[in-house]
């Protein structure tokens, strides 16, 4: 069961989150009650409104559980700017118990291929559902195209959001954010199709060849024309860092450049010392996470991304104090779709 709200403002994160479980813990017992009489329409009424008032945009279901009889999920649905919300949710929630525990995301279903639920009025198992699946060369993602007998019969919107259930169960949510590309819902059936029951094995594959942490090296240009350069890590990905939504961003002048303002000599190596500093200083702190730098124009930026619990801002500024080849600056913005290293996501 979901509920689906309109994006507004919503009150405080941290004091909705508290309000919801004091409500929670306050209203249990009805809901076990209602759980245990089978009564989905009760359940709506209850926990429909409470999960509105934490933020209008979020989504909502019961679902099995993997070791309690049931499973409470709220979700961003894939909303960047609401994912670290979800999770902080879930970190909130009371311990586990035999009848319940929480997640922030869909989870992949064990039995997946025997689920089915009505889309449109038809009857949507996966059992009956095929993939065509593509994998561009080095690529940290698997291109999906869905079908099942009743999309001709439903329109496109019924359609797409059928595929994604499906690759929620199939794989969970969060799972589809980090591996899952291009998703079409498609009316006629690929040539090249298989049982969507094989897609987990696909991704895992494709997992497989990114286990160990990975830097992309880019070039482009400036608005201006010049020379850039790049390294970002890679595949670079916010649901990998869930609660990281704050960015730091660490702007550093360098003397020595060439031609076109990339730095040299001296000044290359300040730079790689720097961020070998600032690394340590992360790995040791924790919640942080240097993902991206880019320079151009005698100018080095590098983009932190931090959970915001964790008073990440003071021990950035402690090492950028110790530049030596100009001012450095530290910029400290709330950022959960992590807009800042757009060009980067992968």
């Amino acid at each position: 069961m979901r509920l689906f709200g309109r994006k507004s403002e919503s009150a405080d994160p941290a004091e909705a989150i508290a309000a919801f479980w004091t409500w929670w813990d306050e209203a249990r017992p009805q809901i076990d009650a209602h759980v245990e009489a089978e009564d989905p329409e009760a359940l709506l009424e209850m926990i429909g409104p409470a999960v509105t008032a934490l933020h209008p945009s979020l989504v909502w279901e019961i679902a099995p559980g993997r070791m309690a009889v049931n499973a409470l999920v709220v979700s961003a649905s894939n909303d960047p700017e609401l994912r670290t919300f979800a999770h902080r949710w879930a970190l909130a929630a009371p311990p586990a118990d035999a009848m319940w525990e929480f997640y922030p995301s869909r989870q992949a279903n064990p039995q997946a291929a025997d689920l089915a639920v009505d889309v449109g009025g038809r009857e949507f198992g996966l059992d009956r559902l095929v993939v065509a699946l593509r994998v561009p060369p080095g690529s940290p993602r698997v291109d999906v195209t869905a079908f099942h007998p009743i999309f001709p019969d439903v329109d496109d919107d019924t359609r797409t959001e059928a595929a994604f259930l499906a690759l929620d169960w199939l794989l969970g949510e969060d799972e589809v954010a980090r591996w899952v590309g291009e998703i079409v819902a498609a009316e006629f059936e690929p040539i090249d199709a298989l049982p969507a029951i094989h897609l987990p094995s696909v991704v895992a594959e494709v997992a497989e060849e990114f286990k160990e942490e990975q830097w992309a090296l880019l070039e482009g240009h400036t608005a201006t024309g010049g020379r850039l350069t790049a390294a970002a890590r890679y595949p670079l990905r916010p649901v990998d860092f869930p609660l990281f939504d704050q960015h730091i961003a660490v702007t550093l002048p360098y003397r020595e450049a060439d031609g076109d303002g990339l730095p040299t000599g001296g000044s290359l190596d300040a730079l790689r010392d720097f961020e070998e500093r600032l690394n340590d200083r992360l790995a040791a702190l924790g919640p942080a996470v240097l993902v991206a730098h880019l320079s151009a124009d005698r100018s080095r930026v590098l983009h932190v991304y931090a959970d915001p619990a964790a008073a990440v801002p003071p021990v950035v500024e402690e090492v950028a104090d110790g530049w030596q080849e100009g001012r450095a600056r530290v910029e400290v913005a709330e950022d959960p779709s992590w807009s800042a290293v757009a060009p980067f996501l992968t």
